[in-house]
C-alpha cells in the first residue's frame, strides 16, 4: 500500500507550515471581495490561516492577510475568522 504525501501551506500568521486541511483559506476572489472558503476551491487569490483565534490576532497584528491578498483587508473579516474558529460555521 502505498502512503500519500499531505499537501502542506504555510500560515501567513507565523510562517510556519501546516497540514492543508489545518488550515482556513481566505480567498481574494476576481471582483476582490474576500471571503472565508472552506471548501478550498474558491478562485482567486488565496492565503491560509491556521484556524486558532491567536494566529488570527498575529494575522490582524502584522497585517498579514493584506500582504498576502495584496489589498487592503477590513476589520470585519477578521472578526468573521474569528466567529468561524469558535463556531464552525460561516454567517449569512
Amino acid at each position: 500500500m502505498k502512503t500519500r504525501k499531505v499537501p502542506m501551506r504555510k500560515c501567513v500568521a507565523s510562517q510556519e507550515m501546516f497540514p492543508k486541511k489545518e488550515l482556513i483559506r481566505v480567498v481574494r476572489t476576481p471582483d476582490h471581495e474576500i471571503l472565508i472558503d472552506p471548501t478550498g476551491k474558491k478562485s482567486g487569490r488565496g492565503a491560509y490561516l491556521c484556524a486558532k483565534p491567536e494566529y488570527v490576532e498575529m494575522a490582524r497584528k502584522k497585517k498579514a492577510l493584506d500582504r498576502a491578498l495584496k489589498t487592503k483587508v477590513k476589520e470585519e473579516v477578521y472578526d468573521r475568522l474569528q466567529e468561524y474558529i469558535a463556531t464552525g460555521k460561516l454567517d449569512g
